[in-house]
C-alpha cells in the first residue's frame, strides 16, 4: 500500500467518525410531551365469576354449553343426589307424621282429663262442704270430714296436673310439629344445594365439567359473566398517588396487533396486595375493539398529564436525571419536569440553542 492510499484511507475514517460525533450531538426541541404510567392487566366480564358447587359430588347433568344466555338461578349442573332424596322423602313423611292437626286428639284427650279433674273437684267440693256443716252440728265423725276434705285438696291438684299435662302435650305437639318441617326445609335446602345455579344475568364462557365429572369447591366448573367488560389493571405501588379515577387509559392488546384503544378508570382498590406490591384497578372501555373476551391481556398506558410547547430532549441524553453533556464535553446541571417514555421536559440549566452530547 503506497502512502497516497494510506492517506486516502485515513481521510475517510476521519470523515466516518467526525459524521458519526455530530449525529450525536442535538438541541433541545419544543414538543408536546405526556406524562403516564404502566400497568399490565386482563380483560374481566362485567361480574365474571367462577361457578363452583357448595358440596362436593358427580355431576348428573349438564344444562348449559359454552356461549349460551343464562339467567340469574337458572340452573348450570345438577350433581348426583339419590341418597339426598331418599333422606328429603324421609323428613317429609315425619312431617307429615308430627304435623299439629294430626295429633290434635292427643291435645283433645288432654283437655278431657282437665274436664274430669273438674268435675271431680267440684263433686268432692259439695261433699266436703256438706260434711263440714254437718260437723258443725255434731254430726258424723272427724274422721269421715277430713276424709272429705283430704278428698277435695287431692281434686285440687289432680285439676292442677291436668292442666299442666294439658299445657305439656300442646307444648310437645308444636315442637315436633315445627322440628319436623324445619328439618324438611333443611332437606330442601341441602337438595337444592345439589343444583348449581347461576348468581347473574349473562353468558357461559367456559364449561369445564361434563356429565359424570367431580365437582369440588377448589376448581371453577365454569365461568360466567355479563356480555359487558372490565379491564382490571395492576398497579405499581410507586405509582398509586399518580392514579386517580376518571384518568384516561390507553389500551393495546396481542390480539388487535398496533390499535389502541381508550379507556378510563372507573374504581381503585384501596388496599395494597402484598404479594405482588400492587394495586388493583378497574377500567371501562370508551372506546372498544368490536369483540372482546374474558383474560385476554393488556398493557396500557394511564394518562397522568400533558404539557403543550414545551422544551425537551431524548431521555437517553439525560446524565443521571439530573444533568447533561454539552458539546465539547462539560457538563451541565439541568431542572426536568415531565418525563415519558422517550422524552424529557427541561425547565432550566439549557435552552433551544445549546448543543449536547449523547453520554457515553
Amino acid at each position: 500500500m503506497n502512502n497516497c492510499t494510506l492517506v486516502v484511507l485515513l481521510l475517510i475514517v476521519s470523515s466516518f467518525f467526525s459524521c458519526s460525533n455530530k449525529s450525536d450531538v442535538i438541541r433541545p426541541e419544543v414538543k408536546n410531551i405526556t406524562e403516564s404510567v404502566y400497568a399490565s392487566g386482563t380483560i374481566k366480564s362485567e361480574n365474571q365469576y367462577e361457578v363452583q358447587g357448595k358440596v362436593n359430588g358427580p355431576i348428573e347433568k349438564v344444562f348449559v354449553e359454552e356461549g349460551s344466555l343464562v339467567k340469574k338461578g337458572d340452573p348450570i349442573f345438577q350433581l348426583d343426589n339419590k341418597n339426598l332424596k331418599i333422606a328429603t322423602e324421609n323428613a317429609r313423611l315425619a312431617s307429615v307424621a308430627a304435623d299439629f292437626s294430626v295429633n290434635e286428639n292427643k291435645l283433645l284427650d288432654a283437655k278431657k282429663g282437665i274436664d274430669l279433674a273438674k268435675k271431680k273437684l267440684t263433686n268432692d267440693s259439695l261433699l266436703y262442704l256438706r260434711q263440714r256443716k254437718l260437723w258443725g252440728k255434731s254430726i258424723g265423725t272427724k274422721v269421715t270430714l277430713e276424709k272429705r276434705q283430704l278428698d277435695y285438696e287431692n281434686a285440687q291438684l289432680n285439676l292442677a296436673t291436668a292442666r299442666t299435662n294439658y299445657e305439656e302435650v300442646k307444648r310437645q305437639l308444636e315442637l315436633q310439629s315445627e322440628q319436623s318441617k324445619n328439618n324438611l326445609e333443611i332437606a330442601k335446602l341441602l337438595e337444592n344445594d345439589y343444583v348449581i345455579k347461576s348468581e347473574v344475568d349473562g353468558l357461559v364462557y367456559k364449561v369445564n365439567r361434563e356429565e359424570g365429572d367431580l365437582i369440588n369447591g377448589s376448581e371453577a366448573a365454569a365461568v360466567i359473566g355479563s356480555a359487558d367488560f372490565l379491564i382490571e389493571l395492576n398497579i405499581d405501588e410507586l405509582d398509586r398517588v399518580k392514579v386517580n379515577k376518571g384518568q384516561r387509559v390507553f389500551i393495546r392488546m396481542d390480539s388487535y396487533q398496533s390499535q389502541v384503544f381508550e379507556a378510563e378508570i372507573v374504581a381503585i382498590d384501596p388496599m395494597m396486595n402484598s404479594r405482588t406490591r400492587s394495586f388493583q384497578a378497574e377500567a371501562k372501555f370508551t372506546k372498544r375493539p368490536a369483540q372482546l373476551f374474558p383474560n385476554l391481556t393488556v398493557e396500557a398506558s394511564i394518562l397522568i398529564q400533558t404539557k403543550e410547547e414545551v422544551l425537551t430532549i431524548p431521555r437517553n441524553y439525560l446524565r443521571n436525571d439530573s444533568s447533561v453533556i454539552l458539546e465539547g464535553g462539560e457538563l451541565q446541571s439541568v431542572e426536568t419536569g415531565l418525563m415519558d417514555y422517550d422524552l424529557v421536559e427541561i425547565k432550566d440549566g439549557i435552552d433551544s440553542n445549546t448543543r449536547i452530547e449523547l453520554p457515553e
